[in-house]
């Protein structure tokens, strides 16, 4: 018997698996559809104002009083590391977190949050409201669009004015706001409002008079504003015509237990709406937890800001384990920077861009530790020295969206997402 060698079989195709010849089943495979890419968001929770990393990430037991503050610190999961007693629940739960104890920059005032919102410094202080540079949420919307939800791909929880904005990458990049407090029970999300006695059925009559009527126009538009308008309406006739959009904001239908287990509470509920659009392949939602900024009173503060907070935050994580998303959604928490290492006379901290921690769970990045670390009083960078544009780095990583982007500003110069764009190697 002659042998029948590979490469006879393979020349003339007759090689049968399940029935089917070699060449038939690669011409199916070639006719298959790819497989889907896993979507991935990302929910950054902003702490505005400065947290204090002494009474939350960072403490410090074995300084004096005046660094170290009147909490003590407690043990977490993650073997010789403490938090501070204001954050238990996040303590048994820091084997999914990721903890950067080391983030630092030389801003001290608010504009500094211009460097979380966009990744860039604020170089000219007259544009200080509007900004100067592309939010970061802008420059995922204009590199993911509107998803199958039909809601935008950048969400605010709720609405921020300073530096979130699009600038030249297009109007219709801006956040979709969310408004209201979802703790209330007559919340409803007004964006989704239909008035009068317009019905869906109606509006989608209108919107195909108004399809058959553009088309016979010429507009001619220099600025773009007509193209823009165009993409606005079409935006909000998806989202008020869509289901799909209307679930995933409808608070009310979230089981009551869990919405207790996350807290009722302003920032609680507007936790559970970002786990919904995330759910519903929103790419990047931004929870805005704001007053930070702790300049006297702080200790009373502070208890009850992070009491909210670690409720909140660990049952999101919690949430999102439970329902297998935690590989899928990365969740960030941020502020412009930390406090000062002493107190001072009205018993609270100042401003510190010099050190500043900040926390990461999910994204299929390496959890269970934390990264860098500070002197014994807290003054400064001991250790693994990374700044605000090495995370907003980790986000675009996690999203598949490469920094080095770039698009050009209104002067036609190019201009990259991320100038600064190396990640946190620890998390790989």
């Amino acid at each position: 018997m002659v042998p029948v060698t590979r490469r006879k079989v393979l020349v003339s195709g007759s090689l049968v698996v399940g029935g089917a010849t070699l060449s038939n089943v690669l011409r199916l495979r070639a006719a298959e559809p790819p497989a889907k890419a896993r979507a991935t968001s990302v929910i950054f929770v902003t702490m505005g104002g400065g947290a204090s990393q002494y009474e939350t990430f960072d403490p410090k037991p074995l300084a004096p009083r005046e660094y170290r503050g009147e909490f003590n610190a407690i043990a977490t999961k993650i073997p010789g590391f403490q938090f501070s007693e204001l954050l238990p629940q996040l303590a048994q739960m820091a084997d999914r977190l990721a903890v950067v104890r080391s983030i630092h920059h030389e801003q001290a005032s608010h504009i500094a949050e211009h460097i979380t919102e966009t990744g860039y410094d604020l170089t000219n202080f007259a544009k200080a409201v509007p900004g100067e540079m592309p939010s970061i949420g802008a420059a995922v919307s204009r590199m993911k669009g509107v998803g199958p939800s039909g809601i935008p791909a950048y969400v605010s929880l709720p609405r921020h004015h300073a530096y979130s904005g699009p600038q030249w990458l297009g109007a219709q990049h801006h956040f979709f706001p969310v408004d209201g407090d979802p703790n209330l029970d007559t919340f409803s999300i007004s964006n989704l409002a239909l008035t009068g006695n317009l019905t869906v059925d109606r509006m989608k009559e209108r919107r195909r008079l108004q399809s058959a009527f553009g088309g016979q126009q010429q507009v001619t538009d220099r600025a773009g504003h007509a193209e823009v308008l165009d993409v606005f309406s079409q935006q909000a006739f998806d989202l008020i015509t869509g289901e799909r959009a209307r679930r995933a904001l409808d608070i009310h239908a979230e089981d009551p237990k869990l919405r207790d287990r996350y807290g009722r509470n302003t920032l609680g509920q507007r936790l559970i709406l970002a786990r919904r659009l995330v759910e519903a392949e929103v790419p990047y939602v931004v929870v805005r937890m704001g007053d930070w900024d702790d300049h006297q009173n702080l200790a009373k503060n502070m208890t009850i800001r992070c009491a909210l907070f670690d409720q909140g935050i660990s049952a999101l994580i919690e949430d999102l384990h439970q329902r297998g998303l935690e590989r899928d959604v990365l969740v960030i928490g941020m502020g412009e920077f930390g406090r000062t290492p002493r107190f001072n006379g009205m018993g609270g901290r100042d401003h510190y861009p010099g050190v500043n921690s900040i926390f990461y769970s999910g994204g299929n990045y390496r959890m269970g530790q934390v990264i860098g670390a500070t002197d014994g009083n807290g003054i400064a960078v001991s250790h693994a020295p990374y700044r605000p544009q090495n995370a907003i780095a980790m986000v675009y990583h996690h999203l598949g969206i490469d920094p080095g982007t770039a698009f050009k500003d209104y002067s036609g110069r190019p201009r990259y997402l991320l100038e600064e764009r190396g990640l946190i190697n620890e998390m790989i």
